[in-house]
């Protein structure tokens, strides 16, 4: 008889839309691969309304009535106005997805739910890096006390299997060392006032294409590719720092005077993220560094992003992540659900 795999899902932006759709692409191959139906129980948003449908809710429709409405149909049965605490409580669900906005300062509410599943023995998908960069250890060692899965592919670099790859096949490898460009914003902005382009313009055209945020400054500031170096560094060199452990700069003093000098030079500049092993201790820096351009690292541009591991078995490794779609992020959040289909 074919089992039941049921989801709560908390957040249901682009990223939770693109995961559904994957989701409904492929759910005959899923049934006739791992003889598992996979029902979304509950769907829980901040501004949108939840939805609760203990024998499945029809995901096409959700999406839907998101793309043209907005929001959820509120005349329908399963139309709910419990937030996505009190769903991560009461409903009865296998696995739960967190796909709620990023607080970079704190980790929360994401860290909350993390741990209200967990505490149920209900494993966990979280696309927030968040909760791993600020309480990593303490999420993996609870998950671990309760006998569930607790995975989070698409933290740092969308679907690109950083975490995966590492996990499951660079087995009794240790990572001692990571760099990399992990921030697509700072990428956008030091190409484009390499361009002579004013710094206004160019965050005003980036809100525009969609890639940059309201306030920019968490990018530019370099606190998001602080917590990204945070979240790697806590799962692949065991680091156990949040991102204010971070020796952080952002790219906010750049000129473009400095970026046409180091041009002359024969370098670029990007904000680049790394870790490494100090006198016993783990340390990450994030900063705006000088490279040659003829070296993979400064080929990284536009929307692309990339990450080099360094190890002790395999020696150094790169993955580069090429201008990377919402698909990707759907497709990381999948990625993780069938690791849980495969290992639970």
């Amino acid at each position: 008889m074919t089992k039941i795999l049921k989801i709560a899902m908390l957040g249901f932006g682009n990223a939770g839309q693109a995961f559904a759709k994957i989701l409904l692409n492929k759910h005959d191959e899923i049934i006739n691969k791992y003889d598992c139906n996979i029902q979304v129980v509950a769907i829980a948003t901040k501004s949108k309304g939840s939805l609760i449908n203990e024998n499945g809710i029809n995901l096409k429709d959700a999406c839907l009535d998101i793309e043209k409405k907005h929001h959820f149909n509120e005349e329908k049965e399963d139309y709910s106005k419990l937030n996505s605490i009190e769903i991560a409580r009461v409903v009865e669900y296998d696995v739960l997805i967190e796909l709620t906005p990023l607080q970079i300062f704190t980790g929360q509410p994401a860290i909350d739910h993390i741990t209200t599943a967990l505490n149920r023995k209900k494993h966990v998908i979280t696309a927030n890096k968040g909760p791993i960069a600020w309480t990593y250890e303490t999420l993996k060692e609870l998950a671990k006390k309760q006998g569930v899965l607790f995975y989070y592919e698409t933290t740092v670099m969308d679907g690109t299997p950083i975490f995966n790859l590492v996990d499951e096949t660079l087995q009794f490898c240790k990572v001692t060392e990571i760099n990399g460009i992990l921030n697509t914003t700072t990428n956008f902005v030091l190409e484009e006032l390499a361009n002579g382009k004013p710094y206004d313009s160019i965050i005003k055209e980036g809100k525009e294409r969609g890639f940059v945020e309201a306030d920019p400054s968490m990018d530019i500031e370099g606190w998001d590719a602080a917590a990204k170096t945070a979240a790697l560094l806590n799962v692949l060199m065991q680091a156990n720092i949040t991102p204010s452990d971070i020796n952080r700069k952002g790219i906010e003093d750049i000129t473009y005077e400095q970026i046409k000098e180091a041009k002359s030079r024969g370098n670029v500049i990007k904000l680049l993220c790394h870790g490494s092993i100090k006198n016993g201790q783990v340390v990450g820096t994030v900063e705006p560094k000088e490279i040659k351009r003829d070296t993979l690292l400064s080929s990284i541009t536009g929307t692309s992003s990339v990450v080099t591991i360094t190890t002790d078995l395999m020696g150094t490794i790169s993955i580069v992540e090429h201008d990377p779609e919402i698909e990707q992020t759907g497709y990381g959040v999948f990625s993780d659900l069938v690791r849980i289909l495969k290992n639970s």
